[in-house]
């Protein structure tokens, strides 16, 4: 097997891992991000139905967590999903993975990065790629408030990184009914992920795209706490280096938008992780380069590498039947990844 798709049980033996082969008809990762986020079925029984509840943050903000109400036995395993950059219990992943989990009988929620659920948050702060501490303080309030349940967290994307990192900061100090982690298509090398999707097709693109929903969140925020920020730098940033330089940066306590990016990485301490995790990444993504992606020398025994060659961000598109397997679907992704999580409970 090539060692783009080779996966690593405790203590280093190879394992299959997930080879995945998207369909003839979308070629390339562009093409495979773009159909799944925009065409593809993201379930296939009926769309989930959310109960919302609003946590109190320690600083006295808030966060929205949309839980899927389908029916589970009183013991079942908890699945949290942490969301990526501007996503939310709506993302097309999201909805997949409560799909997953209502076919799977596991509970499942969605907390939101602050900001992210449809409301403004209080507090001069915003989320970012690299806040373990939140994700700690989140993990650690579902295990309480369901002690009876086995803990299973996936992250996507911007919330993998932050997971992941969580997971090497915590070293074994994780809470005991937390059983394993993953990230699916998180930009581990913070750096190489900011500069690739500020060059070309990227830039015209998916940073458009970003912007367009995060500057104008950024204005509110500014309305809130009058002085925050240069209005007049934000409004002339044309890319995620200078948004992270004005914003993200200085209101999450980092000196500039390289100091974020080393600090905020999870790939530095992947070594460090100490329960199962997985680390999903197509070698095709868009927004991720292949060659930031963290080799088998890098990170800890407890870590699991699935790299294969296509896939797209956040995409893993496969046909469903019919005329040309149109539409296509993105349930294979939850499926492959939550049944990975599931064999560690």
């Amino acid at each position: 097997m090539s060692s783009e798709v080779v996966d690593r049980l405790d203590g280093g033996l190879p394992a299959p891992a997930w080879d995945y082969s998207p369909p003839w008809w979308l070629p390339g990762g562009h093409a495979q991000t773009i159909w799944a986020a925009l065409y593809a079925r993201r379930h296939a029984g009926t769309p989930p139905v959310w109960m919302r509840e609003r946590w109190t943050t320690p600083d006295g903000d808030f966060i929205d967590v949309d839980q899927a109400r389908h029916a589970v036995a009183d013991e079942a395993p908890l699945l949290v999903l942490f969301h990526g950059l501007e996503g939310s219990s709506a993302s097309q992943y999201a909805v997949a993975f409560a799909d997953f989990a209502a076919g799977r009988g596991l509970a499942f929620a969605v907390p939101h990065f602050r900001g992210c659920s449809g409301e403004l948050n209080h507090a001069p702060r915003a989320y970012h790629s690299g806040d373990h501490a939140e994700v700690d303080w989140i993990l650690n309030r579902f295990a309480r408030e369901n002690p009876q349940r086995s803990v299973l967290a996936v992250g996507v994307s911007l919330g993998g990184n932050a997971l992941l990192r969580w997971a090497g900061e915590q070293g074994r100090s994780v809470p005991s009914q937390v059983k394993a982690v993953a990230a699916v298509c998180s930009p581990l090398d913070l750096a190489a992920g900011g500069h690739a999707i500020g060059k070309g097709f990227n830039r015209w693109i998916y940073t458009r795209m970003f912007l367009a929903s995060m500057v104008p969140k950024a204005l509110k925020k500014l309305e809130q706490h009058p002085g925050l920020f240069d209005r007049g730098a934000l409004l002339a940033a044309r890319d995620l280096y200078a948004f992270d330089n004005i914003f993200t940066a200085p209101l999450h306590g980092f000196k500039s938008t390289e100091d974020y990016w080393a600090r905020a990485s999870a790939k530095p301490v992947l070594s460090e992780v100490r329960l199962p995790a997985l680390a999903l990444n197509a070698r095709n993504d868009p927004f991720v380069p292949a060659d930031s992606l963290p080799k088998k020398t890098e990170v800890s025994h407890s870590v699991h590498l699935w790299q294969p060659a296509q896939g797209g961000h956040v995409g893993f598109p496969a046909p469903e039947g019919g005329w040309l397997g149109l539409p296509g679907h993105v349930r294979a992704m939850p499926e492959a990844v939550g049944d990975w999580l599931m064999k560690h409970l």
